[in-house]
């Protein structure tokens, strides 16, 4: 059999997901990192975190429901004043 595999729906969805909210991201001046998995055949693929340019952390163990919802309320960049 070859090296790709059918994935489930929901995976798919999810892979979807975390593209756009990683252009959303950047557009932001921000980089959404994974982390690995504790267990590879885990449903759950996360935690994110969100980190500035220099990689200084802003947000950690993130869902990316929660990803969404920071950078959908549009949380200023690190160096904007507020």
């Amino acid at each position: 059999m070859g090296r790709h595999t059918i994935q489930p729906e929901d995976e798919t969805v999810d892979k979807v997901r975390e593209h756009r909210l990683r252009r959303m991201a950047k557009r932001q001046g921000f980089v959404l990192l994974k982390s690995r998995p504790c267990d590879p055949l885990a449903l759950d693929c996360g935690p994110y975190s969100l980190v500035d340019a220099g990689h200084q952390k802003i947000d950690f163990d993130l869902t990316l429901q929660q990803v969404e919802q920071i950078l959908s309320e549009g949380q200023p960049k690190p160096d904007e004043n507020v």
